[in-house]
Protein backbone atom coordinates (compact mmCIF):
# COMPACT_ATOMS: atom_id res chain seq x y z
CA UNK A 1 0.00 0.00 0.00
CA UNK A 2 1.31 3.45 -0.92
CA UNK A 3 2.39 5.72 1.90
CA UNK A 4 0.17 8.81 2.35
CA UNK A 5 1.82 12.16 1.74
CA UNK A 6 -0.53 13.86 4.20
CA UNK A 7 -1.36 12.45 7.62
CA UNK A 8 -3.91 15.02 8.77
CA UNK A 9 -6.20 16.85 6.35
CA UNK A 10 -9.16 19.18 6.56
CA UNK A 11 -11.85 18.62 3.93
CA UNK A 12 -14.06 21.62 3.13
CA UNK A 13 -17.40 20.69 1.57
CA UNK A 14 -20.09 23.16 0.53
CA UNK A 15 -23.65 22.60 1.63
CA UNK A 16 -24.59 22.31 -2.03
CA UNK A 17 -22.33 19.26 -2.25
CA UNK A 18 -24.82 17.36 -0.09
CA UNK A 19 -27.77 18.42 -2.24
CA UNK A 20 -26.31 16.91 -5.39
CA UNK A 21 -28.29 19.24 -7.63
CA UNK A 22 -31.54 17.46 -6.81
CA UNK A 23 -34.85 18.60 -5.39
CA UNK A 24 -33.89 17.75 -1.81
CA UNK A 25 -31.69 19.91 0.40
CA UNK A 26 -29.82 16.77 1.48
CA UNK A 27 -29.57 13.90 -1.01
CA UNK A 28 -29.10 10.51 0.74
CA UNK A 29 -27.05 9.26 -2.22
CA UNK A 30 -24.63 12.17 -1.89
CA UNK A 31 -24.28 11.53 1.84
CA UNK A 32 -23.43 7.92 1.08
CA UNK A 33 -20.97 8.96 -1.62
CA UNK A 34 -19.03 11.35 0.62
CA UNK A 35 -19.07 8.89 3.52
CA UNK A 36 -17.53 6.29 1.21
CA UNK A 37 -14.88 8.72 -0.07
CA UNK A 38 -13.90 9.70 3.49
CA UNK A 39 -13.79 6.06 4.59
CA UNK A 40 -11.34 5.25 1.77
CA UNK A 41 -8.94 7.87 3.14
CA UNK A 42 -9.28 6.66 6.72
CA UNK A 43 -8.19 3.18 5.64
CA UNK A 44 -4.85 4.71 4.71
CA UNK A 45 -4.37 5.88 8.31
CA UNK A 46 -5.06 9.53 7.44
CA UNK A 47 -6.77 11.72 10.04
CA UNK A 48 -9.75 13.62 8.62
CA UNK A 49 -11.56 16.75 9.78
CA UNK A 50 -14.53 18.07 7.80
CA UNK A 51 -15.98 21.58 7.67
CA UNK A 52 -19.39 21.88 5.99
CA UNK A 53 -21.23 24.82 4.52
CA UNK A 54 -24.98 25.30 4.84
CA UNK A 55 -26.02 26.78 1.49
CA UNK A 56 -28.22 23.81 0.60
CA UNK A 57 -30.53 24.77 3.47
CA UNK A 58 -30.10 28.52 3.95
CA UNK A 59 -28.83 31.16 1.54
CA UNK A 60 -27.89 33.98 3.87
CA UNK A 61 -26.85 36.52 1.23
CA UNK A 62 -30.24 36.29 -0.44
CA UNK A 63 -32.01 36.91 2.88
CA UNK A 64 -29.75 39.89 3.62
CA UNK A 65 -30.52 41.32 0.18
CA UNK A 66 -34.21 41.15 1.08
CA UNK A 67 -33.61 43.18 4.22
CA UNK A 68 -32.89 40.60 6.95
CA UNK A 69 -30.43 41.64 9.63
CA UNK A 70 -27.03 40.27 8.57
CA UNK A 71 -26.06 38.78 11.92
CA UNK A 72 -29.44 37.05 12.21
CA UNK A 73 -29.02 35.55 8.78
CA UNK A 74 -25.49 34.37 9.55
CA UNK A 75 -26.62 32.59 12.71
CA UNK A 76 -29.31 30.82 10.71
CA UNK A 77 -26.61 29.69 8.32
CA UNK A 78 -24.60 28.30 11.23
CA UNK A 79 -27.58 26.22 12.28
CA UNK A 80 -27.87 24.88 8.72
CA UNK A 81 -24.28 23.62 8.91
CA UNK A 82 -25.16 21.70 12.08
CA UNK A 83 -28.02 19.92 10.29
CA UNK A 84 -25.59 18.95 7.53
CA UNK A 85 -23.02 17.77 10.07
CA UNK A 86 -25.53 15.48 11.77
CA UNK A 87 -26.58 14.04 8.42
CA UNK A 88 -22.98 13.30 7.40
CA UNK A 89 -22.20 11.89 10.83
CA UNK A 90 -25.08 9.45 10.49
CA UNK A 91 -23.92 8.37 7.01
CA UNK A 92 -20.40 7.74 8.28
CA UNK A 93 -21.52 5.86 11.36
CA UNK A 94 -23.75 3.61 9.27
CA UNK A 95 -20.54 2.56 7.54
CA UNK A 96 -18.92 1.84 10.89
CA UNK A 97 -16.76 4.98 10.91
CA UNK A 98 -16.38 6.49 14.38
CA UNK A 99 -17.37 10.16 14.03
CA UNK A 100 -17.77 13.17 16.28
CA UNK A 101 -19.80 16.23 15.33
CA UNK A 102 -18.46 19.32 17.11
CA UNK A 103 -20.08 22.74 17.07
CA UNK A 104 -18.82 26.26 17.63
CA UNK A 105 -22.20 27.10 19.19
CA UNK A 106 -23.04 25.12 22.33
CA UNK A 107 -25.71 22.56 21.61
CA UNK A 108 -24.93 19.82 24.12
CA UNK A 109 -27.95 17.63 23.38
CA UNK A 110 -26.99 17.46 19.69
CA UNK A 111 -23.20 17.54 19.41
CA UNK A 112 -20.01 18.13 21.34
CA UNK A 113 -18.78 21.68 21.79
CA UNK A 114 -15.67 22.41 19.75
CA UNK A 115 -12.64 22.24 22.03
CA UNK A 116 -9.32 22.24 20.20
CA UNK A 117 -7.53 19.68 22.35
CA UNK A 118 -10.53 17.36 22.35
CA UNK A 119 -10.80 17.63 18.56
CA UNK A 120 -7.12 16.74 18.21
CA UNK A 121 -7.54 13.78 20.52
CA UNK A 122 -10.45 12.45 18.44
CA UNK A 123 -8.25 12.64 15.35
CA UNK A 124 -5.43 10.79 17.09
CA UNK A 125 -7.89 8.01 17.93
CA UNK A 126 -8.86 7.65 14.27
CA UNK A 127 -12.23 9.38 14.49
CA UNK A 128 -13.56 11.70 11.83
CA UNK A 129 -14.46 15.09 13.26
CA UNK A 130 -17.12 17.25 11.61
CA UNK A 131 -16.72 20.87 12.64
CA UNK A 132 -20.02 22.72 12.39
CA UNK A 133 -21.43 26.20 13.02
CA UNK A 134 -18.56 27.95 11.30
CA UNK A 135 -16.41 29.99 13.68
CA UNK A 136 -19.40 30.63 15.94
CA UNK A 137 -19.40 34.29 14.92
CA UNK A 138 -21.46 36.16 12.33
CA UNK A 139 -19.76 37.80 9.35
CA UNK A 140 -17.27 34.93 8.96
CA UNK A 141 -17.86 32.31 6.30
CA UNK A 142 -17.34 28.57 6.56
CA UNK A 143 -14.26 29.12 4.37
CA UNK A 144 -12.85 31.17 7.24
CA UNK A 145 -13.87 28.42 9.66
CA UNK A 146 -12.00 25.88 7.53
CA UNK A 147 -8.85 28.02 7.55
CA UNK A 148 -9.06 28.70 11.29
CA UNK A 149 -9.72 25.07 12.27
CA UNK A 150 -6.97 23.83 9.97
CA UNK A 151 -4.51 26.07 11.80
CA UNK A 152 -5.79 25.05 15.23
CA UNK A 153 -5.63 21.30 14.65
CA UNK A 154 -2.38 21.52 12.65
CA UNK A 155 -3.86 20.09 9.47
CA UNK A 156 -1.20 19.71 6.80
CA UNK A 157 -3.48 20.84 3.98
CA UNK A 158 -7.01 22.04 3.22
CA UNK A 159 -8.85 20.02 0.56
CA UNK A 160 -11.20 22.59 -0.96
CA UNK A 161 -13.97 20.74 -2.81
CA UNK A 162 -15.56 22.66 -5.69
CA UNK A 163 -18.54 20.98 -7.33
CA UNK A 164 -18.22 20.76 -11.09
CA UNK A 165 -14.84 22.52 -11.21
CA UNK A 166 -11.56 20.59 -11.20
CA UNK A 167 -9.28 23.38 -10.02
CA UNK A 168 -8.65 27.11 -10.12
CA UNK A 169 -9.19 28.80 -13.49
CA UNK A 170 -8.33 32.23 -14.85
CA UNK A 171 -12.09 32.77 -15.35
CA UNK A 172 -15.28 30.78 -14.83
CA UNK A 173 -14.81 27.78 -17.17
CA UNK A 174 -18.56 27.28 -17.40
CA UNK A 175 -18.89 30.72 -18.99
CA UNK A 176 -15.51 31.02 -20.70
CA UNK A 177 -14.46 27.75 -22.40
CA UNK A 178 -10.97 29.11 -23.11
CA UNK A 179 -10.27 29.81 -19.41
CA UNK A 180 -6.86 28.52 -18.27
CA UNK A 181 -6.62 26.02 -15.42
CA UNK A 182 -3.71 26.51 -13.06
CA UNK A 183 -1.67 23.54 -11.85
CA UNK A 184 -0.26 25.82 -9.15
CA UNK A 185 -0.94 29.37 -8.08
CA UNK A 186 0.44 31.40 -5.19
CA UNK A 187 -1.79 32.89 -2.52
CA UNK A 188 -0.85 36.40 -3.58
CA UNK A 189 -1.60 35.84 -7.26
CA UNK A 190 -4.97 34.26 -6.44
CA UNK A 191 -5.81 37.26 -4.24
CA UNK A 192 -4.64 39.86 -6.75
CA UNK A 193 -6.58 38.19 -9.56
CA UNK A 194 -9.70 37.81 -7.38
CA UNK A 195 -9.93 34.11 -8.22
CA UNK A 196 -12.51 31.87 -6.59
CA UNK A 197 -10.40 29.77 -4.25
CA UNK A 198 -12.13 30.74 -1.01
CA UNK A 199 -13.18 34.07 0.40
CA UNK A 200 -10.39 36.64 0.65
CA UNK A 201 -10.34 36.68 4.46
CA UNK A 202 -9.83 32.91 4.58
CA UNK A 203 -7.24 32.92 1.79
CA UNK A 204 -5.25 35.69 3.47
CA UNK A 205 -5.34 33.72 6.73
CA UNK A 206 -3.99 30.63 4.92
CA UNK A 207 -1.23 32.74 3.37
CA UNK A 208 -0.26 34.28 6.71
CA UNK A 209 -0.16 30.84 8.37
CA UNK A 210 1.32 28.96 5.38
CA UNK A 211 -1.56 26.47 5.06
CA UNK A 212 -1.57 24.97 1.54
CA UNK A 213 -4.87 24.43 -0.25
CA UNK A 214 -5.80 22.01 -3.01
CA UNK A 215 -8.87 22.99 -5.03
CA UNK A 216 -10.41 19.93 -6.70
CA UNK A 217 -13.57 18.31 -8.00
CA UNK A 218 -14.93 15.98 -5.30
CA UNK A 219 -17.36 14.27 -7.68
CA UNK A 220 -14.60 12.31 -9.36
CA UNK A 221 -14.50 9.12 -7.26
CA UNK A 222 -11.18 8.55 -5.54
CA UNK A 223 -9.92 12.13 -5.87
CA UNK A 224 -9.53 12.66 -2.12
CA UNK A 225 -7.57 9.42 -1.83
CA UNK A 226 -5.35 10.39 -4.76
CA UNK A 227 -4.55 13.74 -3.17
CA UNK A 228 -3.53 12.29 0.19
CA UNK A 229 -1.33 9.75 -1.62
CA UNK A 230 0.52 12.61 -3.27
CA UNK A 231 -0.91 12.48 -6.80
CA UNK A 232 -1.40 15.80 -8.56
CA UNK A 233 -5.13 16.58 -8.57
CA UNK A 234 -6.71 19.97 -9.13
CA UNK A 235 -4.83 23.16 -8.28
CA UNK A 236 -2.34 23.68 -5.47
CA UNK A 237 -2.54 27.10 -3.81
CA UNK A 238 0.45 27.76 -1.60
CA UNK A 239 3.61 29.83 -1.19
CA UNK A 240 5.67 27.35 -3.22
CA UNK A 241 4.80 24.74 -5.90
CA UNK A 242 6.50 21.92 -3.99
CA UNK A 243 4.34 22.16 -0.88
Amino acid sequence: MAEPRYRRVLLKLSGEALAGGGAHSIDPQMLEYYAQEIERVLRLGVQVAVVLGGGNIWRGNQAIARGMDAAQSHYMGMLATIINALALQDALERRGVFTRAMTAIKMDEVAEPYIRRRATRHLEKGRVIILAAGTGNPYFTTDSAAALRAAEIHAEIILMAKNGVDGVYSADPRRYPDAKRFEYISYMEALSRGLTVMDSTALTFCMDNNIPIIVFDPLTPGNIERIVLGEHVGTLVSSHPSQ
